[in-house]
């Protein structure tokens, strides 16, 4: 079984891999169009997370987890408490395309962009406003983009709208 990662499965993934490869998503973009009510904001005050938004022409560049298949039924599991916490996300298998040439099928979550939680299409400063304030469960907003926005460094992976809202969300912190 194979997970791909595009937000913080990329730098935790709370589970035991095999092997990790980069890889690339087709027809999907990382966005942060996700309401946040519990991870990195509340029900009164929501913060932002990632998700991958359905997107003619577009790509998201990410890693690939392959488990062992003996502990395929239980990550599954770990996954799902995880990331199907508020239903916002759909479980799907997507097609990849590794760095080293091979295609596999992958557990990829998505956003259902019927939820309620769904927001696409906020503007760039809209959303550095609400993740410079917000705060939930696994702790501040800022520190998801932060470190996000660094492991992308970390793996030679551009992402243009994040490099922008982590500066933009620094100043904001800064001046309040």
């Amino acid at each position: 079984m194979w997970v791909f990662g595009y937000g913080s499965l990329m730098w935790e993934p709370g589970f035991a891999f095999e092997e990790r490869a980069l890889a690339r998503l087709s027809g999907w973009h990382r966005s942060f169009c996700m309401r946040s009510i519990h991870h990195r904001g509340t029900s009164e005050e929501p913060g932002l997370v990632l998700a991958l938004d359905a997107a003619e022409g577009a790509a998201c560049n990410g890693v690939a987890f392959r488990v062992a298949s003996e502990r395929a039924d239980i990550i599954l599991e770990t996954l799902r408490e995880r990331e199907l916490i508020s239903s916002a996300y759909l479980e799907t298998e997507q097609s990849l395309a590794l760095t080293d040439g091979r295609e596999v099928g992958a557990v990829t979550y998505v956003i259902d962009p019927h939820h309620v939680q769904y927001c696409g299409d906020l503007p760039l400063e809209e959303q550095a406003q609400i993740i410079a304030t917000a705060v939930g469960g696994r702790g501040p907003n800022a520190d998801y983009l932060w470190n996000t926005a660094s492991h992308l460094h970390e793996l030679g992976i551009a992402d243009p709208d994040l490099d922008w809202l982590a500066e933009r969300v620094r100043a904001l912190r800064c001046v309040g």
